[in-house]
């Protein structure tokens, strides 16, 4: 069996990113019932608003479910006491320690997994008592590490210090990049970008349009000085590279980003000024599939090459 499968009760070991402006109830009711873990972005969404996504999701389906928390966001403790209140699964939480939360959540019958960039977060995870790790690599849309280290070498860096079950995110998108994380040492994987085309996606239609669009190179890690962000090459991103290379202070690039901006792209479908959070795999990708053919997809090619890897092409 899969330590993952095991873990959350599901049937496959692949988690859908709890992604800002993608990931309501529509999308993670759609990859819970097809056999992953749906995780519900709270990053982007207001106490009352996670609640009425929680309430909606557990309508939708009656299969295992997540809910993201990036623990840099405001109004924490109503948004936990939401998820304990609807006795929410599993909470995946980012950007913070991994000490805020865990025993709390873990007191209430509640899984909890980290996301990490390192190895050496991937320990304070251990120590801080949680029930998985998520290594995610440089590759990744959205929030990133300072560290800059490829999934490629994350995973096997983290699996050296840790035996608790992980997962890899950060370009994956295929059933042959998820055995390829897989043979590195990963039990599962969490995957962003492919999901956030999907037909359930609540992004905007016109950013979908323009992920499945990209090439090689469409996007770049930007906003080092505050938080570093994979965003798409567009007009705002151009500005906040002239700004960078200028050695514009910290309050300016601040100033220069606002509020909202990243609702404005994703959600309202601004494509100049917006900011557009997708993965390098968005190159990879070129149709907006329904949840149900992108699960059926994954599986299909990950039991394709894990038996390619068994025939006299790989033997030498």
């Amino acid at each position: 069996m899969n330590r993952i499968c095991d873990l959350f009760g599901i049937q496959y070991p692949v988690i859908q990113g709890g992604m800002v402006w993608c990931s309501g109830w529509k999308l993670a009711s759609a990859v819970s019932n097809s056999g992953g873990l749906g995780l519900l972005g709270a990053g982007s969404m207001h106490p009352e608003t996670l609640e009425e996504h929680i309430v909606k999701m557990k309508q939708a389906t009656d299969k295992p479910y997540g809910v993201n928390v990036p623990l840099m966001y405001p109004e924490q403790e109503k948004v936990m006491e939401i998820i304990a209140r609807h006795k929410v699964p599993v909470v995946f939480t980012s950007a913070g320690s991994p000490k805020k939360w865990t025993g709390w959540l873990k007191e209430r019958g509640i899984k909890v997994v980290h996301v990490v960039s390192s190895s050496y977060f991937a320990q304070k995870c251990e120590e801080a008592g949680v029930d998985a790790i998520v290594a995610e690599g440089f590759e990744a849309g959205g929030h990133n590490g300072r560290e800059e280290t490829t999934t490629l070498s994350l995973i096997p860096s983290v699996r050296k210090v840790t035996g608790l079950p992980l997962m890899a995110a950060g370009g994956i998108g295929s059933g042959e990049a998820m055995l390829a994380t897989m043979v590195l040492g990963a039990d599962g994987v969490q995957i962003g970008s492919a999901f956030a085309v999907a037909e359930e996606s609540s992004a905007h239609p016109d950013f979908k349009k323009l992920v499945i669009a990209l090439s090689e190179g469409g996007t770049k890690l930007a906003l080092k000085k505050l938080a570093p962000v994979r965003l798409v090459k567009n007009s705002f991103f151009m500005q906040v590279d002239e700004a960078e290379k200028a050695g514009t202070s910290t309050d300016d690039l601040k100033e220069l980003l606002g509020r909202g901006r990243a609702k404005k792209g994703m959600f309202e479908g601004d494509l100049d000024e917006g900011e557009l959070e997708i993965g390098q795999v968005s190159a990879q990708l070129t149709e907006i599939l329904p949840v149900h053919v992108i699960m059926e997809k994954l599986i299909r090619e990950y039991r394709a090459a894990k038996e390619a890897l068994q025939n006299e092409k790989f033997a030498w």
